[in-house]
């Protein structure tokens, strides 16, 4: 982490002028100051790092999300040609029933 510079005496005089705080306070802030500054404040190399891996996340979610997409393509493709099946199979036992009827009808009319 960079070090951040800035004058303690000048941050002190000001807290006890026009904070009003007590010499005590306005001295011990600063000497605080560092540790938070160094220990909270992201550098630009570390903005860097983050934007790589938002970005290295968002092509990730990109490929999940289509290969998603394409299985969920895949299993309407599926339910759509079983769907289909399923009726030709009724169509077909419909036909089968009607003719039987119509040959049994015929028969007991003869």
């Amino acid at each position: 982490m960079n070090a951040v510079a800035f004058d303690t005496l000048k941050f002190a005089r000001s807290l006890r002028e026009k904070a009003h705080l007590t010499p005590e306070q306005a001295e011990g802030m600063p000497d605080a100051m560092p540790e938070v500054f160094a220990s909270g404040i992201p550098t630009k190399g570390d903005i860097v790092d983050v934007r790589h891996d938002i970005e290295a996340l968002r092509i990730v979610t990109k490929a999940d999300i289509e290969a998603l997409r394409l299985s969920a393509r895949a299993d309407i493709a599926t339910a759509k040609s079983d769907i289909i099946e399923s009726m030709f199979g009724m169509i077909g036992f419909q036909t089968v029933a009607i003719l039987g009827a119509v040959v049994a009808l015929v028969r007991s009319l003869h």
